[in-house]
């Protein structure tokens, strides 16, 4: 899937964002074998991917161009029937989602157990240090339930930004408006980011949907 995604999408001279996560990871390292990729200038969003990049050859540019982003290759922790998407497990979702709203075209390569009717997954809110006990009880008011994201060795995960992450569990219905459910968690002052990811389809969103025997369809502008 790797390969077919490189060969359809990237074209020389592109501003390519990189996402986070193993099917990012494995569109990175495809990357490598792109004919002319010293035309290409890749901007990642981890550390982990940052690596990758770098192994695979990869030109890695700063933010000061981000507003040319002409593909960007990512992943998703879940997908819906709407195609909102829950993003963050790997804690980098501040930089996904400003890397998603420069790009002209966003591809999203995903397991076909990702595709849910609705979501199961808790939404990872990134959150200042400074507000964390203040976040957790506006998140249980409005019927979340918080819980922070803890290293193995039981500190609390600090992200690429120095923030903490409260990966809050919520019952969503069908018929949720997870727009709106963005935008209310978003105006929680100490909220730096959130998990839900809503930008819809349009004519230059592409789904890659993974199956069992590793082949994959297509998902085109739902």
């Amino acid at each position: 899937m790797a390969k077919e995604t490189v060969e359809r999408f990237v074209k020389p001279d592109q501003v390519v964002g990189l996402g986070s996560g193993p099917m990012a990871a494995a569109i990175v390292r495809e990357m490598a074998n792109f004919d002319r990729k010293d035309t290409l200038e890749c901007i990642p969003t981890s550390f982990q991917i940052k690596l990758e990049a770098e192994c695979s050859g990869l030109k890695l540019v700063g933010e000061n161009r981000m507003p040319e982003v002409d593909v960007v290759f990512d992943g998703a922790d879940e997908i819906d029937a709407r195609f909102n998407m829950i993003k963050g497990g790997g804690g980098a979702l501040s930089r996904e989602k400003i890397v998603h709203s420069a790009a002209k075209k966003i591809v999203i390569a995903a397991e076909s157990t990702k595709f849910v009717p609705t979501f199961s997954w808790p939404v990872p809110i990134e959150t200042h240090p400074f507000a964390v006990h203040v976040v957790r009880k506006k998140l249980e008011e409005v019927g979340g339930r918080p819980k922070m994201r803890m290293l193995r060795e039981g500190y609390p995960y600090v992200t690429e930004n120095g923030n903490f992450i409260l990966d809050t569990e919520f019952d969503f219905p069908p018929s949720s408006d997870i727009r709106r459910q963005e935008v209310e968690l978003k105006s929680i002052a100490g909220v730096v980011e959130v998990g839900l990811f809503t930008r819809r389809a349009d004519t230059y969103y592409y789904y890659y949907k993974a199956k069992e025997d590793s082949s994959f369809e297509t998902i085109e502008n739902p």
